[in-house]
């Protein structure tokens, strides 16, 4: 910098008397401004679950999932700025469903029409440190299937197919007057279908319930519901700066059953033929023992 210097004053002794000024504090602002460091890492984090394994028993009543994670490589200004934000999310298995709308006609209710959601998760929590439309913008929400509202439900926009089993079916109805109205065609089912499972509350989230404990230790807490699906679950953390995605960590959680509902649901489903003699002998049994301790004289 200094022999650039000195070469342009050498030639231009008019530009040294009128700009010298203004070239120093050029200069100047060149050597104080921060730049990205040679060589500098990228921020990188890793995520951890207070259990890889959920147990479903007949009383169960809904549990809490904690998510604990580290943040290396952090920048101490942005980390003081608090312009991390961490997104936390677990996705449920995904199945096919099919969503109905039925219309009242003469006193009856008939099927209007019905759309098919091929990967549709039959659950979803989330929790993040401020709301996701604080964090980034919805085109980039939407690539990576983040928030309810932004939930990947089917392939066929991204021209992709996939092979599942005979889809569950839901019915709605029609909306009411005081009801807002709805885009047509998929959006239409596609807000249907959100709205059905945040009510059940298989959908979710959580604003501020991811938060920082150290400066680079966090925290989030999901609520799990009551009927949470068994099958394989993967929690999903996405780190973000300034407004900008980083990377991302995934985890995988297993639901199953425990208990005599295990024994019996893995009974019925290796050797159905004998689960179903089994049930009509019992049938057949309690129907007659019903009868002898019933019976009068």
């Amino acid at each position: 910098m200094r022999a650039v210097v000195s070469s342009l004053l050498g030639r231009c002794p008019r530009f040294a008397g009128r700009h010298l000024t203004g070239l120093a504090a050029a200069c100047a602002l060149m050597v104080t401004v921060p730049g990205p460091v040679a060589g500098q890492a990228l921020e990188t984090f890793e995520i951890g679950l207070s259990t890889d394994r959920i147990g479903i028993t007949s009383d169960f009543s809904g549990t809490r999932l904690v998510i604990f994670g580290a943040l290396d490589n952090a920048d101490a200004r942005i980390l003081r700025q608090q312009r991390y934000d961490i997104v936390v999310s677990l996705v449920g298995p995904r199945q096919p469903v099919v969503v109905r709308k039925k219309e009242r006609t003469l006193g009856l209710w008939i099927n209007r029409g019905s759309e098919t959601f091929d990967i549709a998760p039959a659950s979803y929590a989330l929790a993040s440190t401020r709301p996701l439309s604080d964090i980034t913008r919805e085109s980039f929400r939407v690539s990576l299937s983040m928030g309810i509202d932004d939930l990947r439900l089917s392939t066929s926009e991204g021209g992709r197919s996939h092979v599942f089993p005979e889809p569950e079916s839901l019915v709605i109805s029609a909306p009411t007057d005081d009801a807002p109205a709805l885009v047509p065609n998929r959006d239409e089912y596609a807000t249907a279908l959100r709205r059905i499972r945040r009510e059940r509350g298989l959908y979710n989230q959580t604003i501020g319930s991811v938060e920082f404990v150290s400066a680079t230790l966090f925290r989030a807490d999901l609520q799990l519901p009551a009927d949470l699906p068994v099958g394989n679950h993967t929690v999903r953390a996405f780190l973000f700066r300034n407004g900008v995605f980083i990377r991302q960590s995934s985890e995988p959680l297993l639901v199953i059953k425990t208990g005599f509902e295990a024994v019996v649901d893995d009974f019925a489903r290796n050797y159905a033929f004998l689960y179903g003699l089994f049930a009509v002998a019992l049938a057949i049994f309690m129907g007659w023992f019903g009868r002898v301790v019933f019976k009068r004289d």
